[in-house]
């Protein structure tokens, strides 16, 4: 094994073989390394982000699975274990800032890597406008003073003030992301430090209140009935709440060319973020149902856990929780727009956006790709305006986000794969690595990202057209937005941005017009 790092080092020092993965690609290091253990692990667990997540998909999950939806987490968790335990490998030898995108290019080539890359890019974009709309979920819930667009009860009141509220959320975490990693990373973990707390106590309040036993979990409450699959159907579509929220944790990695030693930190901060947020949120939920007053309630399904928050824990206690909430979404909307603009900034410096030039300049005093901050802060604001008299925003900008991160996931797990079974595929030596079990988990990883992927897509009337009139385009709403920016996307790349791709000579190591582009593109 190699040896461990000074435990001491200097201020603002690192260890020369931490830019060994940006010399493999040949990338010359640019971003700043400041962050450390804690703050790669906080990036990966606020973009999964425990607290956002269950308060705003637990109603989702209720309405359609009723109570035993809740063994949907551990389904959940597990097929992305096998896809983490992946990304694990491929973090420990390329742990650089775009890492979703990087490592398709690596194991699947360059036409591969873009397609990945642009899914994630426009996912990263949706998802932000879809985090900052759980604000809409929560703030009116603790001051009706945030219900600053009509009263609440109106036909679009609640979709107009979530794009209020969101929009001020974006414009903060804009800011942040542009004035600098440190910024951004003390943020960040500050919330995030909130956030665990919040959990535990927040599990152990709801623990104290327990009402029922554990058999309340596997209630159906008669959902599904009349189904051509019965109860599996309605499992599989409350699911969705469970699948909306383990994801994002490929950001630890994305942060390694501002971390220190980051092919051993980034691993570990990938599987402490799942780990601890499959315990911390399944418990939340496990003892969410099993301490509400009533789970055949109404307000269950409508306003999901924050009813039972302050159901069951008094309005006081309630609010304080709710808080929390807040803090939790809002650092997990800035680490989003972080991991987003890193991958912009990779795919930049490739030439492989248009104005990569421009989108991949590093500013000299903040260390930080501003422009590239800024246009993902713009264009996840006209996402939100685009939707502002859309009842059912909530479910479709969500579902059409997770689609498009689950899609560029499975671009990287299916090479991979392809790269194992020719013999293509090595750890980094001395480095996290599954051994003998890397064929297997990654098969897992395969089935589990395909068939999730047709799940999340299934055109159901609940998910794409729950309110209104029921028209075709909108039930087969994912599979056409998907569908136009995968093919527009890559008819986009192959027709004009492959023939000036190529890593921009101010990011390369080498002296050509393109720097080194066999090494930045070639396989592994």
């Amino acid at each position: 094994m190699p040896s461990q790092p000074p435990t001491d080092p200097e201020p603002g020092a690192t260890d020369a073989s931490d830019d060994d993965a940006l010399t493999e690609l040949g990338y010359k290091p640019e971003l700043k390394r400041t962050l450390g253990n804690f703050h790669t692990f906080a990036a990966g667990i606020s973009y999964i982000s425990i607290l956002t997540g269950t308060f705003q998909l637990f109603y989702f999950g209720v309405s359609f699975g009723g109570p035993a939806y809740w063994w949907s987490w551990p389904m959940v968790f597990i097929g992305q274990l096998m896809v983490a335990l992946c990304f694990c490998e491929l973090a420990a030898r390329y742990p650089v800032a775009g890492s979703v995108y990087n490592w398709s290019k690596r194991m699947g080539g360059p036409h591969v890597g873009w397609l990945a890359g642009w899914m994630m890019t426009v996912a990263t974009m949706v998802s932000l406008a879809a985090v900052a709309l759980a604000y809409q979920l929560t703030l009116p819930q603790i001051s009706s003073v945030f219900q600053i667009v009509g009263n609440g009860t109106g036909k679009y009141d609640a979709a107009a003030n979530a794009v209020l509220l969101g929009t001020i959320l974006i414009v903060f975490t804009t800011l942040v992301n542009a004035f600098g990693v440190k910024l951004m990373a003390t943020i960040n973990s500050g919330g995030v430090f909130i956030e665990l707390v919040a959990a535990v106590v927040l599990v152990v309040l709801l623990a104290a209140h327990i009402t029922r036993g554990p058999s309340a979990i596997v209630q159906t409450h008669g959902l599904g009935s009349g189904q051509s699959l019965g109860y599996l159907g309605a499992f599989l579509t409350a699911s969705l709440a469970s699948a909306y929220v383990m994801y994002g944790f490929d950001t630890a990695s994305s942060l390694g060319e501002e971390s220190k030693d980051p092919a051993r930190n980034a691993p570990r901060a990938i599987l402490r973020a799942l780990v601890a947020s499959f315990v911390l949120g399944g418990l939340i939920l496990l003892f969410a149902l099993l301490a509400t007053p009533n789970l055949s309630s109404p307000q269950l399904a409508a306003h999901g856990l924050q009813y039972v928050v302050k159901a069951t824990l008094g309005s006081t206690m309630g609010q304080v929780i709710l808080w929390c909430v807040v803090i939790a979404i809002t650092v997990c909307a800035l680490s989003v727009q972080t991991a987003g603009l890193r991958l912009a900034f990779a795919m930049a410096r490739d030439n492989n956006l248009p104005g990569g030039t421009h989108l991949a300049r590093v500013s000299p005093r903040f260390k930080t790709p501003v422009l590239a901050t800024c246009l993902i802060g713009l264009v996840a604001i006209a996402i939100l305006v685009v939707n502002i008299k859309q009842p059912q925003i909530f479910s479709v900008v969500t579902s059409i986000a997770i689609v498009m991160i689950y899609v560029a996931y499975l671009l990287v797990t299916l090479p991979m794969l392809v790269q194992r079974l020719r013999g293509g595929w090595t750890p980094a030596p001395g480095r996290f690595s599954l051994g003998r079990f890397g064929l297997p988990v990654n098969v897992l990883a395969v089935l589990w990202g395909t068939a999730m992927t047709v799940n999340l897509l299934w055109p159901r009337a609940s998910v794409y057209n729950a309110t209104g009139p029921q028209h075709w385009y909108l039930r087969w709403g994912g599979v056409l937005f998907v569908g136009i920016v995968a093919a527009g996307g890559f008819a986009y790349y192959w027709f004009v941005q492959r023939k000036h791709t190529g890593v921009l000579a101010e990011h390369a190591l080498g002296d050509g017009p393109f720097g080194e582009p066999d090494a930045a593109h070639g396989a592994p």
